[in-house]
């Protein structure tokens, strides 16, 4: 007997880049989103088709015909798609302890002072919004 196909909660990398491209626009076919992928990129037109066909199977993009073309346009928001893979990374490399996280991005050596600044304005506003 066969297995039906697990739908994934994660994008592959091509994925990304192709739900990345939709995001920004909005709606698109496919010659839309492979005329926004740097050109080295080199994708056939099939290619990038069955790659949105794949996420539509998978959930991340919804479609409707327009004439002959297919338009396509996220079917998940960025902000939740960041959260969801955010709270997967905390729970997988750093124990489901978000402060965790935090602490490693901000003793990294490379984050300028400004972004340090930007993350204590984040982090004092929420805090002030909790307190309400």
């Amino acid at each position: 007997m066969r297995q039906k196909k697990k739908k994934s909660e994660f994008l592959t990398e091509v994925e990304l880049e192709f739900m990345t491209e939709l995001w920004a626009l909005g709606t698109g076919s496919v010659r839309d989103v492979l005329a926004r992928l740097a050109p080295e990129r080199d994708l056939a037109y099939t290619s990038a088709a069955t790659i949105l066909r794949i996420m539509e199977q998978k959930g991340f993009v919804a479609s409707h015909k327009q004439g002959k073309t297919f338009i396509y346009k996220p079917a998940l928001a960025k902000d939740a798609y960041q959260a969801r893979t955010l709270r997967d990374l905390s729970d997988k490399l750093f124990d489901g302890t978000p402060a965790s996280m935090v602490a490693r991005l901000v003793d990294d050596q490379g984050m300028s002072e400004e972004a340090l600044e930007e993350i204590r304005a984040l982090l004092d506003r929420r805090l002030t919004e909790n307190d309400r």
